[in-house]
């Protein structure tokens, strides 16, 4: 009897008898899971640690909008806080934020979701990003994923299990990826295609032809793909974005994420969405509703003024950054760091190798001694390094300044 109940016992979880007495590994050193462990802090972080703790820094590292949120969008929430609009809302988010989301994603590329059914609010793209690879990813599946990239990718496809499969861009193609290194890149465990345009940090775009190409071989090998389109409203010059869930044969493999945080200027309201083909969004929502619950309900109503009537300050508020975009680029190539012209979100990527420093040296030195902070290229993958990433999300007057800094700081550091 015995036996059979310590049999029981053991089946539902409960640890065996054992006699081995050696020493355990301690608490300390095991805590942390190893997944977890393997992955390094943010390598943007460090360098914002120290520059508040300085005084008249220019920083050019956040990736954050200067403006405030436009003010329809915030009585929008303020009116939802007065209406008493505290509560949940449905798992999926509210239906008339989903709704609104669904004729804006047709009008603007052409793509057909059910608000019902294929789309999803959540805390921010962030999450989204988070959702889409936690539901899809299973231990040792591979996803290809370019680089320079942003910095929580390849953090978050390891949390999920997935392993990384990186295709390196190029200063020389404005680093566009290669078509043809994703398909090479590509074997039996490869599970999905990772795209992240426009890009964090360079600013690229993928051109038409490319963009073809990449959907094409998706088809072709019944890849998954996460695309994330968090920047798809701010476009430059004759560059016009492009859903890559509107391609033909995409709507049924793409999980497309975005937000509110840049065009909208919402940040700190962390609203973003995952719009994807029922199937697909059943079980991104299984995990939604157990980690999250619902996205803020007030956010959501801010939000959903955001899409009706913020569209003039989208404009206003994009024409601005292409302003600062001109500045900052043409200042930095006059200045010898060769700057590729970014097409869309809101960074250059300057080279900074003409100046016989590295990019983490040229980054700490430049905060040191100029008090101007930007993002070591090598942060976002190897193929950023050389490069530095300066965001031009902060007025123009201080992009001026911050030019006369930097000239101020390779002319020195060229004649030492």
């Amino acid at each position: 009897m015995a036996g059979g109940t310590r049999g029981v016992l053991d089946g539902v979880g409960l640890p065996a008898m054992t006699t081995d007495m050696s020493p355990r590994v301690p608490l300390a050193d095991r805590a942390l899971a190893e997944r977890v462990r393997s992955v390094p802090p943010s390598g943007i972080r460090r360098f914002f640690d120290i520059a508040a703790t300085m005084d008249d820094v220019i920083s050019l590292g956040v990736g954050e909008p200067d403006f405030d949120t436009p003010r329809v969008i915030v009585e929008a929430g303020v009116e939802s806080l007065r209406e008493g609009r505290t509560h949940y809302t449905s798992n999926f988010g509210t239906l008339e934020l989903r709704r609104a989301l669904a004729r804006h994603l047709d009008a603007r590329y052409g793509v057909r979701y059910d608000a019902a059914t294929e789309i999803l609010i959540t805390v921010g793209a962030s999450e989204a990003v988070d959702l889409a690879l936690r539901a899809t990813c299973d231990p040792g599946d591979e996803v290809i994923l370019h680089e320079p990239s942003y910095v929580a990718y390849v953090p978050a496809i390891v949390f999920a299990g997935g392993v990384v499969r990186h295709i390196a861009t190029r200063f020389e193609d404005d680093f566009a990826l290669d078509p043809a290194a994703v398909e090479a890149a590509i074997t039996p465990r490869t599970k999905a295609l990772f795209l992240g345009f426009p890009c964090n940090p360079t600013g690229a775009v993928l051109p038409v032809e490319v963009q073809d190409a990449l959907a094409a071989i998706a088809v072709r090998h019944d890849l998954l793909v996460y695309s994330d389109e968090i920047y798809d409203r701010l476009a430059y010059g004759s560059y016009r974005h492009r859903a890559m869930s509107a391609l033909p044969g995409m709507r049924e493999r793409t999980i497309l994420m975005g937000g509110f945080s840049k065009a909208y200027a919402m940040t700190g309201w962390r609203v973003g969405y995952v719009a994807a083909p029922a199937n697909i969004l059943e079980g991104l929502v299984k995990v939604h509703q157990y980690g999250i619950m619902s996205a803020p309900t007030t956010a959501q109503d801010a939000a959903l003024a955001a899409i009706i009537e913020g569209e003039a300050d989208v404009e206003r508020m994009r024409l601005e950054y292409d302003r600062r975009r001109r500045l900052i680029v043409d200042g930095l190539n006059a200045l010898g760091l060769d700057t590729f012209e970014p097409r869309g979100a809101f960074y250059a990527f300057p080279k900074v190798g003409s100046t016989g420093l590295t990019d983490d040296a040229f980054t700490e030195r430049l905060l040191d001694e100029e008090h101007v902070a930007v993002v070591p290229g090598s942060a976002f993958g190897p193929s950023g390094a050389g490069h530095v990433r300066m965001c031009y999300a902060t007025s123009y007057e201080r992009l001026e300044e911050a030019l006369v800094r930097i000239g101020r700081f390779v002319a020195r550091v060229r004649s030492a």
